[in-house]
């Protein structure tokens, strides 16, 4: 008798997941017909470009082109992710480059391996900042469509499927560019980096090595 119950749950549990298997779909995958397991919301990268155009003296900035580079750095909100390149234009103005690369390192930032095209010819005599951001978005999330109603047949997925991870991924990555290119994995310093935490712990001096502070027991406060 225990085997027949057995075989009749078994047949009837076989039966319910043939009833959720994803139906083919042969079409493009969409926010209202995705039968697959795959989220159609991913994030965007857009990229910006901030222009500055600097009067040379020679092969090097004046002061005061400098000061106008700080103020220009600080109405742009300069930060992490940023990428900054000098374009000299026809000539090759070191001095100038290693000028940008001085006020650079104020933030904690290093000058780029070339420069972006941009628009306008550069002035004789001057050179061009140009300052990179991107931002990553996931466009059209949230999705709640009316017409959805969740895991129903034909089997889909939610058309809010996957906003949260990707609008999480886009709101947490601190150079959205690296959503495209990613980091060159050179390994240099890893070895360095990985021994720091165990460094400080053996060469620190011990939280007891003063002694116990000697705290008085005498006494209380007022009543």
């Amino acid at each position: 008798m225990s085997r027949i119950k057995t075989l009749a749950t078994v047949a009837l549990l076989g039966a319910t997941a043939g009833a959720c298997a994803p139906t083919t779909f042969d079409g493009a995958l969409t926010a209202e017909h995705n039968p697959s397991i795959y989220s159609v919301h991913q994030p965007v990268v857009q990229r910006t470009d901030f222009v500055l155009d600097l009067n040379a003296s020679g092969d090097r900035l004046p002061q005061s082109e400098i000061d106008r580079l700080h103020g220009w750095f600080d109405s742009i909100g300069l930060r992490y992710g940023d990428s900054l390149s000098v374009d000299e234009g026809r000539g090759y103005a070191s001095g100038a480059r290693a000028d940008v690369a001085r006020a650079l390192a104020e933030y904690g930032l290093v000058l780029a391996d070339g420069a972006p095209v941009t628009g306008g010819e550069i002035p004789a005599g001057s050179v061009r900042i140009i300052a990179s951001r991107s931002t990553a978005s996931v466009p059209g999330c949230p999705n709640w469509a009316t017409s959805d109603n969740g895991v129903a047949p034909p089997q889909n997925t939610s058309t809010n499927y996957g906003c949260a991870t990707a609008g999480n991924l886009a709101a947490m990555i601190a150079n959205p560019s690296d959503l495209i290119l990613g980091q060159d994995g050179s390994g240099n310093g890893t070895g360095t980096t990985a021994s720091r935490a165990i460094r400080v712990y053996r060469e620190g001096p011990p939280t007891g090595r003063g002694g116990l502070q000697q705290t008085s027991t005498q006494g209380g406060g007022s009543q």
